[in-house]
């Protein structure tokens, strides 16, 4: 038996999401009452859902595909044209195994270390000013650690551009007006500067190591054996790249967390668990990403709600993170309840859901997580700093939320071991 899907009246809601962020969803679930709604979404018809249940739907590559999905102002900053991010089957498969190929063990170990001696680099540089941005310096400081991952080291003169370039990418896309456009001309220098050295190492006028990210990537070849073409390639290494870059966000909310919870800081110092507890909260608390985009790939039926071919379809990430149906007390930073936690891989969906290679799961999530509580160590261990008067506040109808002042802190200096 069929139902008629609760409706969200109006010809179109696009402006309405743009300027109501991460809480659009959430805001017409309570107003209609139902985790699965329907609206109206660049003028045409879209399903709008949240929840672990809808999540286990959404990742069904059976019943939605990625392909042709994304809004183009989407594509043209944040993931980049033919990205595993819009393909389906064979194909997304496929490029997903040649990402999660540079995310074993040894690699994440590797870009924690690096990620430790920029934080040592950058210590001695900060202590040496009155005040510092927080969000921005780890901007920097992440686009280095990218850099050298991949295996191409940034010059000093070169870190700021790219960091403004990358970081474009993930702070424009819902952005109106010449913002949004200076981020796809961001994006564009950056995919052809990197096409330029994919060029060079397959020419061997640039010979970087064999085990190195762009290496392996410039020489990976696509389902029928062929090598990627330098704008895929290069789109995918950017797909490494931005995403180091993005952790800012998380690592200037683990910031302001240990400044509104300073209760948690004696935890940190005296748990050994603890700080994987505190950085997945801060996952789930904090807002990171509000929702992906899939198209229902061909008619079906779920919880007697009608389901038609080529309709696109958001799952909230936020929204579900928050749901009060998963979570006790979803409004409350609570690290412990990551204590014994068993959740699903659809029910914590801070960065996607679902399986690493089948599904659409982020392929740097362990990665994210290993580099916070790296980062969490220093915060909390190794440097002091005084946090003056400022706005702390963010917004949820601003995507990316990012607090107003970005946190400015005074005085950072390094934590003097007791000598014996």
């Amino acid at each position: 038996m069929e139902n008629e899907m609760p409706r969200e009246k109006g010809i179109d809601h696009s402006i309405s999401l743009l300027q109501e962020g991460y809480k659009f969803i959430v805001n017409r679930q309570r107003q209609l009452h139902s985790n699965v709604f329907e609206t109206r979404i660049l003028g045409k018809k879209a399903i709008c859902m949240i929840g672990e249940e809808a999540a286990r739907l959404f990742y069904d590559t059976d019943k939605f595909q990625r392909s042709g999905a994304a809004p183009n102002r989407i594509v043209q900053t944040l993931f980049g044209e033919n990205s595993v991010q819009t393909l389906d089957g064979v194909a997304h498969r496929h490029r997903k195994e040649m990402l999660m190929s540079v995310m074993t063990k040894e690699e994440v170990e590797r870009i924690v270390d690096m990620t430790k001696l920029q934080w040592e680099q950058s210590i001695d540089q900060w202590s040496q000013k009155d005040t510092i941005v927080f969000y921005d310096e780890m901007k920097e400081l992440l686009c280095k650690v990218a850099f050298q991952w991949i295996g191409y080291p940034l010059h000093e003169q070169d870190t700021k551009r790219l960091t403004k370039e990358l970081a474009a990418m993930f702070e424009t896309p819902a952005v109106f007006g010449v913002t949004h456009w200076i981020g796809r001309s961001y994006r564009n220098q950056v995919e052809k500067n990197i096409q330029q050295l994919i060029r060079d190492t397959r020419d061997e006028k640039i010979k970087f190591p064999k085990n190195s990210v762009l290496h392996q990537f410039a020489f990976y070849k696509d389902t029928d054996g062929y090598l990627l073409d330098e704008e895929t390639a290069a789109v995918e290494i950017i797909n490494l790249l931005r995403p180091i870059v993005a952790i800012a966000i998380y690592a200037n909310f683990t910031l302001l967390a240990l400044h509104q919870f300073p209760k948690e800081k004696e935890k940190l110092q005296n748990y050994p668990d603890y700080p994987r507890m505190f950085v997945q909260e801060v996952r789930r608390f904090y807002p990171f990403f509000p929702f992906v985009v899939a198209t229902v790939k061909k008619d079906f039926t779920w919880n007697g709600y009608e389901f038609k071919e080529g309709t696109m379809t958001l799952l909230d990430l936020y929204g579900t993170n928050h749901d009060p149906a998963l979570w006790e007390n979803p409004e409350s930073f609570y690290p412990e309840r990551f204590a014994s936690w068993q959740g699903s891989p659809f029910s914590f969906i801070p960065q996607g859901g679902g399986d690493y290679i089948l599904g659409h799961r982020c392929a740097g999530e362990q990665m994210t997580i290993d580099m916070l509580k790296a980062s969490l160590d220093y915060l909390v261990n190794k440097i002091q700093y005084d946090i003056p008067e400022q706005d702390l506040s963010f917004d949820l109808n601003d995507i990316p939320s990012i607090p107003k002042s970005k946190i400015i802190l005074e005085n950072v200096r390094r934590v003097r071991e007791n000598i014996q």
